[in-house]
């Protein structure tokens, strides 16, 4: 990670980024929950990586599902494909039918306080939810970030089929910024929580606090036996802002970073290992027990990354104020070519992108948020082929 203080090294890496952040060359048109590594319930097995993806790939909008949704976040994919979309400032929850684009409502979530980046944030269904029908919710209260249950009970009539809500996890440090909050199920079928510190920066050094964290924990909120540490829920720390999460297709665990001045991150988790934040910003050497480099950074004027998915064996990523698609292509963990980037100013804020089961991307706007320029019909669910 880099070490701010370096600036003869900062300015190397400056060229470096320079080189790597190329623009797409291809066409570009006009913790969703998963049951195995970065899959939904239901969802086919993914491509084993050892497959190495094209150096250059593309990216075709062939339809807009939704419109006219307020601060969508979460996004969880259903058994048969529909979406679950959270609406961060409504506390909203609507199903949104992935034929058609049919918006239903299924009821909001009690005790919502949305306020500056707080709010209804990540969604996520677990791999039993066909027998148990739970929808799991990370969102701000008046006093913490927590994590809750809710049976969804689609035979109710719209707006009131969601059921009370079971917290499992709570007293995750709240903010006015930088409350994290991207939730998945990865392949142990365990539930990962991405978590911000607060602005507090301290507390992401902090491993008795929640804040600046990756957390793993049971569907029930306890720790998971093999946890780095004993009866923690920490599974690895350093973070200022991780709203990104997704497996590759040899279930390695990947995450976005949001960083400061010098450079957002895309990172490769490891259980136990430490970011650096606040220490370190962007790359700077790895080493045993110490800081772990970013797989690839970025300027935040191009990135400021939210949601993340793999696909194609490509890691595809979700840039706010650079309003655009990075697609970073892999070969195990190293990528085989330059980041592209898609769809660059065209539909401004970009807050969570989904791997649909046919290989498809669903892409989620985000300019109702406060800082971004609603166009008619914001915020809307994009439909990519990408390859």
């Amino acid at each position: 990670m880099q070490r701010r203080s370096l600036t003869a090294v900062l300015a190397a890496a400056s060229l470096l980024l320079a080189a790597g952040c190329s623009s797409g060359g291809g066409p570009v048109g006009g913790g969703a929950g998963s049951a195995g590594p970065g899959r939904r319930p239901g969802a086919a097995s993914p491509s084993p990586s050892a497959v190495v993806p094209p150096a250059k790939g593309s990216v075709r909008v062939t339809g807009v599902l939704a419109t006219g949704l307020k601060s969508p976040w979460g996004v969880a994919v259903l058994p048969g494909g529909d979406l679950l979309v959270g609406e961060r400032d409504t506390g909203k929850i609507v199903r949104v039918a992935a034929h058609g684009g049919r918006i239903t409502e299924l009821g909001s979530v009690p005790g919502v306080a949305p306020g500056g980046e707080g709010g209804l944030l990540g969604l996520a269904v677990p791999a039993t939810f066909g027998a148990d029908h739970q929808v799991y919710a990370y969102f701000t209260t008046e006093s913490d970030n927590r994590i809750a249950r809710m049976i969804y009970d689609e035979k109710r009539e719209p707006g009131n089929q969601l059921g009370a809500p079971n917290t499992i996890f709570k007293g995750i440090p709240k903010g006015r910024l930088h409350n994290g909050g991207r939730i998945a199920f990865g392949p142990d079928k365990m539930l990962y929580a991405g978590t911000g510190e607060t602005g507090d920066k301290q507390l992401a050094q902090d491993k008795k606090s929640p804040a600046g964290k990756i957390l793993r924990m049971t569907p029930d909120g306890q720790p998971v036996h093999g946890n780095p540490e004993a009866d923690s829920v920490v599974y690895d720390y350093g973070h200022r802002n991780v709203e990104g999460l997704a497996w590759d297709g040899d279930q390695r665990l990947w995450a976005s970073e949001l960083g400061q001045d010098a450079w957002d991150e895309l990172n490769l988790i490891e259980p136990g290992r430490n970011y650096g934040w606040p220490e370190v910003e962007g790359k700077g050497g790895s080493s045993p027990g110490g800081f772990v480099d970013p797989v690839v950074q970025w300027k935040p004027a191009d990135a400021s990354p939210s949601g993340i998915a793999y696909a194609k064996g490509s890691i595809w990523m979700a840039a706010l104020r650079g309003e655009r698609l990075w697609r970073i292509p892999l070969h195990g963990t190293k990528p085989v070519a330059a980041p592209q980037a898609f769809l660059q100013g065209e539909y401004g804020r970009l807050r969570t992108v989904v791997a649909a089961d046919d290989g498809a991307l669903w892409l989620v706007t985000s300019n109702t948020d406060g800082r971004g320029k609603p166009r008619e019909g914001d915020d809307r669910i994009l439909r990519l082929t990408v390859s």
